[in-house]
C-alpha cells in the first residue's frame, strides 16, 4: 500500500476545488495531475494546490503514475474517464451523480468491479455527524415515513450547463440527489417513484429547460414511503433544505442539529465530536486496503442516481417507474 496517494482529477471546477482544498489538509497526499477541458481552469488549481496541466485525461491516466483519480465533471460527461481508470486500476473517487442514464453507470459499475478497484462516491451527507448519530439510532427501529425538501435557485449564468435539462438532469439529479441518498440510507432501497414535474416560476429567464418544481412520492422496500420537493424558483435569494423521519411516536428533523418532535421523546445520544470527512475517508481505504472507511461506493452511489432517473422518467410518462435496485 503507498505510504503517499497520488492523486490526479478529471474536471477542475467548483467541487473539485473543494476536495482539493480539503485533500491538502490530510498527511501524505500528493496531487499529481490536474486535467480539464479550459486549461487554464486547471492552471490555477495546478498553482495553488501542484501537480501537471493537462486537457486531455486519456493521455493524463497514459504518461502520469496515479494512485486515485478524482473526476468531478457534469452529469453528462461521465463514463468514459471512469472505465479508462478503472481498466489502468487506478482508484476512483465520483462526483455525484454518477451519470444521467442507467446504461452508462452499469458500465462503468462492470468496468470497476471487474478491475476490483476502490470507488467512492461524493454523497458527502454520510459523513456528517447528524447523519450517523440518526443512522445509528435508527438500527433495529423501523421508519414509517422520511421526506425532504430542498428549494434553492438556479445555478451559474445563462450560459450554464446546469440550466439545460438535457445537460444537467434537473435538480433532483444534481444537486438534491444529496437528500435522496440520505433518504435511502435511513429507510432502504426505493422499490417505486411516482413523479410530477413543472417549470412555473423560471419561464423568463434565458436559457432554462429545466423543471423548476418537482415532488416525487416513493416507496421503499421495506415499506416506508416517502416523498421529495425540490425547487429552483428562488432566484432573489432564500435557501431551505430539511430532511424529517417518521417513526413510532416521534419525528426527527435531521440538520446540522438534531430535533426531536415532541422534545425529549427519544434520546439520539450526544453527536460524535468529529468523523473522517469524505475525502479522508477515501484517501485512508487507498492507502492501507481496507474499504470500511467507504460509506458509499460505485454501486450505492448508482442506486441513489438511478432512483433519481427513474423520476424523471415517471415525470415524463406520468406512471410510476421501479429504479433499479443493483
Amino acid at each position: 500500500m503507498p505510504e503517499i496517494a497520488r492523486v490526479a482529477f478529471v474536471g477542475t471546477g467548483g467541487i473539485a476545488n473543494h476536495h482539493l482544498s480539503r485533500l491538502a489538509e490530510i498527511e501524505g497526499v500528493e496531487i499529481v495531475a490536474l486535467c480539464d477541458v479550459a486549461e487554464e481552469r486547471a492552471a490555477a488549481a495546478a498553482a495553488k494546490y501542484g501537480g501537471e496541466v493537462h486537457t486531455d485525461y486519456r493521455r493524463m491516466l497514459d504518461e502520469v503514475e496515479i494512485d486515485a483519480l478524482y473526476v468531478c465533471v457534469p452529469p453528462f460527461a461521465h463514463r468514459d474517464a471512469e472505465i479508462l481508470a478503472a481498466h489502468k486500476g487506478i482508484h476512483l473517487f465520483v462526483e455525484k451523480p454518477v451519470v444521467m442514464h442507467l446504461e452508462t453507470g452499469l458500465q462503468i459499475l462492470e468496468a470497476v468491479e471487474k478491475a476490483g478497484i476502490l470507488s467512492s462516491v461524493g454523497y458527502g451527507l454520510r459523513y456528517t455527524t447528524a447523519v450517523q448519530a440518526v443512522k445509528g439510532f435508527l438500527a433495529g427501529r423501523e421508519v414509517a415515513m422520511v421526506c425532504a425538501n430542498r428549494w434553492g435557485n438556479i445555478a451559474g449564468d445563462e450560459h450554464h450547463w446546469w440550466r439545460d435539462y438535457a445537460r444537467s438532469g434537473g435538480q433532483l439529479l444534481e444537486m438534491a440527489t444529496h437528500q435522496l441518498d440520505a433518504m435511502r440510507w435511513f429507510a432502504g432501497d426505493i422499490k417505486e417513484v411516482y413523479a410530477r414535474y413543472a417549470q412555473r416560476a423560471t419561464r423568463d429567464l434565458p436559457n432554462v429547460t429545466v423543471p423548476d418544481v418537482q415532488a416525487v412520492v416513493m416507496e421503499f422496500t421495506g415499506g416506508a414511503v416517502g416523498y421529495i420537493s425540490t425547487s429552483c424558483a428562488l432566484n432573489q435569494g432564500g435557501y431551505v433544505m430539511n430532511t424529517q423521519l417518521i417513526l413510532k411516536d416521534i419525528v426527527l428533523e435531521v440538520g446540522r442539529e438534531i430535533r426531536v418532535i415532541p422534545e425529549g421523546a427519544a434520546a439520539i445520544g450526544p453527536l460524535p465530536e468529529s468523523v473522517p470527512s469524505i475525502d479522508e475517508a477515501f484517501i485512508t481505504a487507498v492507502k492501507t486496503g481496507d474499504r470500511s472507511p467507504i460509506l458509499c461506493d460505485y454501486r450505492e452511489g448508482l442506486k441513489s442516481a438511478a432512483a433519481c432517473i427513474a423520476a424523471n422518467q415517471s415525470a415524463a410518462t406520468g406512471r410510476p417507474v421501479a429504479p433499479w435496485l443493483g
